[in-house]
């Protein structure tokens, strides 16, 4: 008796998948058939392009540029070692741009130099991609300003400038600035009882941190409450997409206000008023 409704079933399966196929094939008329849309042959080639990837170590270049670009990278990466006159947190460039800078959606600083000069609501005038370093080190670094025409940042611009160059056989990065998120009403006290279960392992339950490995998230040896990163909104847009390191993406935007709103209750340098032109 099974076998008949079997082979039925079956025999009406292939009746819907022909016809499926048979309505999809089916035109009226030759001009029914040149309306159909097709790829322009720049977006075909747009198609065929590989992904964005970082310059290869090998491209640095030899001599002086090359020197600064590979001391730009190292100031970047490990910051309070490699500028410990400015720096006066421990925390790196990379604690926010991750990766080194490429990482999507973390403040990446892959083709950020084009975009200066601009105009920076927070400082209230136009400032230059030296005045945004200096912001950093003023407000994420609680330190000092570098000197303009010192190596220190002229090895960041070198490095960033570096990070950019452009691949014309491959498409543009997609992916600098946060992820947006809507606006939500944060709970600090949800917010810690996620610090504990998500963040604390490597963060530390005091949010100290561990030196070179994960920045403290508030004590003396974090950022100030300057910095961009002190804002609920801006770290909640962060955090949702890149925390934890381990497991990216796994918080919900709430659960991202919530725990960015128990951050930001926990003390903090306040932001020196002598830099408040950064």
């Amino acid at each position: 008796m099974r076998r008949p409704l079997v082979l039925s079933i079956i025999a009406l399966i292939a009746i819907l998948y022909f016809g499926v196929i048979g309505v999809g094939l089916r035109v009226k008329s030759l001009r029914e058939l040149s309306e159909i849309p097709t790829f322009a042959a720049s977006n075909e080639a747009e198609l065929r392009r590989m992904a964005w990837t970082p310059p290869a170590e090998s491209s640095i270049p030899a001599g002086e540029l090359g020197d600064s670009i590979r001391r730009g990278q190292a100031i970047f990466n490990e910051t309070p070692l490699f500028a410990s006159h400015f720096a006066g947190a421990k925390i790196s460039c990379a604690s926010c741009h991750a990766e080194g800078g490429i990482q999507p959606f973390s403040s990446a600083v892959v083709g950020v130099a084009a975009t200066f000069p601009q105009f920076n609501q927070r400082a209230g005038h136009v400032i230059s991609l030296e005045d945004r370093i200096q912001e950093c080190f003023v407000r994420s670094e609680n330190g000092r300003p570098l000197d303009y025409k010192g190596p220190e940042m002229r090895s960041l611009v070198d490095y960033i400038a570096w990070l950019s160059t452009p691949e014309p056989d491959r498409r543009p990065y997609v992916g600098r600035g946060l992820v947006k998120l809507p606006n939500l009403t944060p709970d600090p006290a949800h917010g810690q009882q996620i610090y504990a279960a998500q963040c604390a392992g490597c963060h530390g339950q005091n949010g100290e941190g561990r030196p070179h490995v994960f920045p403290p998230l508030w004590g003396p040896d974090s950022f100030n409450d300057g910095a961009g990163m002190h804002g609920i909104t801006k770290m909640a847009a962060f955090v949702q997409h890149n925390m934890p390191q381990n497991r990216m993406g796994m918080l919900t935007a709430q659960e991202a206000y919530d725990v960015s709103a128990y951050i930001h209750e926990q003390p903090r340098p306040a932001f020196n008023p002598a830099y408040k032109k950064y």
